[in-house]
């Protein structure tokens, strides 16, 4: 999948990107965190890191990404919780057991679950 354009989410930012970028996963695809243990949906992707420095900072420097490289907004599922993760491209692998992810926003977003992944509601795409 392609990116060819960026939209700041936080009002006032300027993130200089590459026109092209290439993105490993799209939205709906289901994947799993490599280090983490976790697993999620993708709902949206940012080309390049586009979070806080604030953010940023807080991870320890010996793990800590690249900022050159998609970035993605997951519905994240654990054994214990639910919530929405930022994850570089560099630390996700597509998940393996092709089974659904039971985040309570699934649904706000998509319809159905095919093919070991998630079908956007129609209305909800660019």
């Amino acid at each position: 999948m392609q990116l060819s354009q960026f939209f700041s989410h936080q009002a006032g930012r300027h993130i200089d990107v590459p026109f092209t970028r290439q993105a490993r996963f799209g939205v709906g695809d289901v994947v799993r965190h490599k280090m983490f243990d976790f697993r999620g949906v993708v709902f949206d992707i940012d080309p390049t890191f586009a979070n806080s420095e604030e953010w940023y900072e807080s991870i320890p420097a010996h793990i800590r990404p690249e900022r050159d490289q998609p970035y993605y907004h997951l519905f994240a599922e654990s054994d214990d919780a639910y919530y929405v993760a930022y994850v570089s491209q560099q630390n996700l692998v597509a998940d393996g057991t092709g089974g659904p992810v039971d985040h309570p926003s699934i649904s706000d977003m998509f319809d159905d679950f095919a093919d070991g992944r998630y079908v956007m509601q129609p209305g909800m795409t660019h």
